[in-house]
């Protein structure tokens, strides 16, 4: 989880280091600063936090859950991907292995814009460059990596991003996703309560016989997330598979055109090459789809020693 939260690190914005996720932030009219690392003993993580927001600590314990993915099931998920003999070896080296969240819908989907066609570590630097140029940096914070406020919705869609680094395309594109959000067009945040934990997803999906109005009403508020966010010049499949995995918290996410992820498939079996090819095989690892992915990507990113992928 910190490897990969690590490599997306937001400069100026959050950190890792020293075994904790660090981030300052505002919330319901506070600021402060999190630190957020697992216990040295116990099966739990511990959350330190500094400056006024501490007043809302018990608030704060939902949006960290679904950060680090605490509600998930990782018995029911490693079985069902395990049906798989794909995944039986990636399961077993990586039991437990959860899909890393987001503090922000917003901050994820201007991460996955500028992260289109290059690699993260590219990415990562253009997003530090936003958060210099637009964002705000809080004055007499003491931790220098965590010193800066994200860009609002409205300035950077009101920002002069002549030189970024990104090609005019992508810049329009983000800066009409930051307006339509801006304006109140785009809804890209879910609402606490719609956040069903995994572990009572898997049971209602065991489970034919239960009532499916709650299943059925999270699926049609994720459709039309979907498609509000696709339907804006210059998102794709990709970029909405990859924040309904870890911003709308949706298990069953499947980002099919992610290069990585293509190409893990194809090594596996040459005939998959295409993502049309691939698409009978990755059916079989639902409803835990997102999970697959980050297992293979996980794979990667052990192999060469890195936070590739995603």
């Amino acid at each position: 989880m910190l490897r990969f939260l690590a490599g997306r690190a937001t400069p100026g914005v959050e950190a890792v280091e020293d075994g904790a996720w660090l981030r300052a932030i505002d919330f319901n009219g506070a600021s402060g600063t999190l630190a957020v690392r697992r216990h040295a003993r116990k099966r739990c993580l511990v959350v330190e936090i500094d400056g006024p927001v501490s007043a809302h600590a018990a608030a704060l314990a939902a949006p960290l859950a679904r950060i680090f993915d605490v509600a998930a099931d990782p018995v029911a998920i490693g079985a069902g991907l395990a049906t798989d003999p794909w995944f039986a070896p990636l399961v077993a080296a990586a039991p437990g292995l959860r899909v890393p969240g987001a503090w922000s819908g917003f901050e994820l989907v201007v991460r996955a814009i500028v992260g289109q066609q290059v690699s993260v570590k590219a990415a990562t630097t253009i997003v530090g460059r936003l958060v210099e140029r637009v964002g705000k940096r809080i004055d007499g914070h003491a931790h220098a990596r965590t010193a800066w406020r994200f860009p609002t919705p409205a300035a950077l869609a009101a920002a002069d991003l002549a030189g970024i680094g990104m090609p005019g395309k992508r810049v329009a594109a983000l800066q009409g996703f930051a307006a339509a959000v801006a304006s109140g067009e785009l809804a890209i945040e879910r609402a606490p309560a719609q956040h069903a934990a995994p572990r009572a997803a898997s049971k209602r999906r065991n489970c034919p016989g239960e009532p499916s109005a709650d299943r059925a009403a999270e699926r049609a508020t994720l459709d039309a997330m979907r498609a509000g966010l696709l339907a804006l010049p210059g998102i794709g499949p990709w970029t909405v598979e990859y924040v309904a995995m870890r911003a709308w918290r949706d298990a069953d996410a499947w980002p099919a055109t992610d290069l990585v992820l293509m190409q893990a498939i194809a090594a596996r079996d040459p005939a998959l090459v295409r993502a049309t090819q691939q698409r009978a095989r990755t059916e079989a690892w639902r409803p835990w789809r997102a999970y697959a992915a980050m297992h293979l990507w996980n794979e990667i990113a052990d192999r060469a020693g890195a936070a590739r992928g995603g």
